[in-house]
């Protein structure tokens, strides 16, 4: 049952004949995501210069309008912190070539923004693409450039977030985190 109503929200969403922008290309990719993934999320530890990962479950569910998804993720942060719920809900406008969002995450303020989609880069068929948004936004204690680089090959998906410091005197892209994602297969 559950694999019939992925499916009917997915075959619901309207789908655009042919996109005709990077930002209505990102929408129908985006929307293409729909379904229950599993893997890791990754941060970077600046001490031994590893990616460390966390174990984690993304659920994607994409809205009837076509252009609005609700990312749902989980992951266990430990004995202190338990189990963390993030909910992400993302619109791209194609008409101004950005895309919107809102992060809401127990005992956080909402976080909302808006990024503008820079890249969209077509591959050999519909799940094999990589998005490309940008945004100036603060990044621990100062402004950045934040990048989000979401590339899916088939059954993986690779979102990786890198920051570009505003006041730090050089031109470095830096990575932040990343998720690594594979469907599951058992839907």
């Amino acid at each position: 049952m559950r694999f019939l109503i992925v499916l009917f929200v997915f075959v619901s969403a309207p789908v655009l004949a042919s996109p005709t922008t990077d930002a209505d290309a990102a929408a129908v990719a985006l929307a293409g995501t729909s379904g229950d993934w599993r893997g890791e999320l990754q941060y970077r530890d600046y001490q031994s210069e590893r990616w460390q990962g966390l174990p984690m479950t993304v659920t994607v569910a994409a809205q009837p309008d076509g252009v609005t998804t609700v990312r749902t993720a989980q992951y266990d942060d430990g004995p202190q912190t338990g189990i963390v719920t993030i909910t992400t809900v993302t619109q791209i406008d194609s008409a101004a070539s950005t895309a919107s969002y809102a992060i809401f995450r127990k005992q956080r303020a909402t976080d909302t923004g808006l990024s503008r989609v820079t890249a969209f880069t077509r591959g050999a068929d519909s799940e094999h693409w990589t998005l490309v948004t940008i945004e100036a936004r603060k990044d621990g204690n100062q402004m950045a450039q934040v990048r989000e680089t979401t590339t899916r090959a088939g059954p993986e998906v690779i979102i990786q977030k890198d920051v570009n410091p505003d006041n730090d005197g050089r031109d470095e892209w830096l990575p932040r985190n990343r998720s690594l994602l594979t469907v599951n297969s058992g839907q």
